[in-house]
């Protein structure tokens, strides 16, 4: 079987092309992708060639971990599966390209306990479910923030889990006037905040000076939670030493964070409309990646695969 795909052929080298799959087996599902969001994170880094070296990691390389779609066809074991909406975080079915993530493709093969099932009515929002859970993910490691740096998309879903949670709104620090607007929290410029008292501070910027901020900020034995994928940190001592400071490094999301996003969807209490700011057809993908990564307008940018 064959499938259309986007494939990241080098730093800054994009394509859109049909790649061979790799054979069904017989637990595995075959889903035909309607949706796929564009990471700002770990993609913007493969797409600039600064992705630090990580097992599986290279070019040419299909990327995308946030697709939703319809399971078209199965192996023997999981063919009452048939017809269900999943969502897809990534798979790994090409014979000429690395799968690591592997999602934004009208096509994909996967493990049928990789596709999560979910409402067909979230439709694209389907996509935020990878980045809702990583959000989810970081407040069960490092306890509900009280200053969020960041109001992108992640930190948005970082705010917007812990009121759902029953947490209470934390503090957002935004540099881009744009994204404080339209928010039922506190979302300021850091240079208004006077604050140096604050308990958990949760990076969701990615930014590399991240450390040096944060520390000059947290109350004595705080701790900074790095949320986002970063290059590579560094951080002045004395300030972290004067505070006992204290750094925990959220990984990826895991099944039962999942599990507890879609509770909090499904019950109402979180909310995923307005988050994505731009949708382009699959068709465009050449000039969708590189807007994902370079306009500050662009909050999260989606791949619409339907009409392919």
């Amino acid at each position: 079987m064959d499938a259309l795909a986007v494939i990241l052929e080098a730093p800054e080298r994009l394509a859109l092309r049909t790649l061979s799959l790799t054979p069904m087996g017989d637990a595995d599902l075959c889903v035909e992708i309607d949706w796929s969001g564009i990471s700002t994170g770990t993609e913007r880094l493969l797409w600039s060639g600064r992705m630090p070296a990580f097992p599986g990691m290279g070019y040419p390389l299909v990327p995308g971990y946030e697709s939703v779609g319809r399971i078209v066809d199965a192996g023997i074991e999981a063919r009452a599966r048939i017809g269900e909406y999943v969502f897809v975080p990534g798979a790994n079915c090409y014979r000429q390209a690395r799968g690591l993530f592997g999602g934004a493709a009208r096509h994909v093969i996967l493990p049928g306990a990789r596709a999560v099932p979910i409402d067909a009515a979230l439709g694209r929002n389907g996509v935020l479910l990878a980045l809702a859970a990583t959000a989810h993910h970081a407040i069960a490691v490092g306890g509900a923030p009280d200053l969020i740096v960041g109001h992108g998309i992640l930190g948005q879903l970082i705010a917007r889990i812990a009121v759902a949670s029953g947490a209470g709104a934390p503090t957002v620090w935004e540099v881009q006037p744009a994204r404080r607007l339209g928010c039922g929290y506190r979302v300021i410029d850091p240079a208004d905040d006077d604050r140096s008292d604050y308990r958990t501070i949760c990076d969701a910027s990615g930014t590399a000076d991240i450390l040096d901020l944060a520390f000059a900020r947290l109350g004595k034995g705080g701790e900074v939670v790095l949320a986002g994928f970063y290059d590579r940190l560094s951080f002045a001592f004395p300030p972290a030493f004067l505070r006992e400071a204290r750094m925990r490094v959220a990984a990826e999301f895991s099944p039962a964070d999942i599990t507890a996003t879609l509770a909090l969807i499904e019950t109402g209490l979180l909310e995923l409309d307005g988050l994505i700011s731009h949708t382009r057809p699959a068709g465009e993908a050449m000039d969708a990646y590189p807007q994902a990564f370079t306009d500050p307008d662009c909050v999260k940018m989606v791949l619409d695969w339907r009409a392919l």
